[in-house]
């Protein structure tokens, strides 16, 4: 139920969630606009900057664990 405490939280807590990831590719990687046209170049535009991304912080991740270990 979205309109009991926990479901106010889980809304809360989603869009913080959300608002970070675009938040880093816009700002951090300077990813302002879409360029292309068309829907199909959008959506391979919009996957290559996704993977990028995950790319990203699968890279970061493993530093972080090879300076523990």
């Amino acid at each position: 139920n979205l309109q009991s405490i926990h479901g106010a939280l889980l809304r809360m807590n989603r869009s913080i969630q959300a608002e970070g990831t675009f938040g880093i590719i816009k700002y951090d990687r300077r990813y302002k606009r879409i360029v292309r046209r068309g829907l199909d170049s959008v959506r391979v535009e919009i996957f290559l900057v996704s993977i990028g991304h995950n790319l990203y912080k699968i890279y970061n991740k493993q530093m972080r664990l090879r300076e523990v270990a």
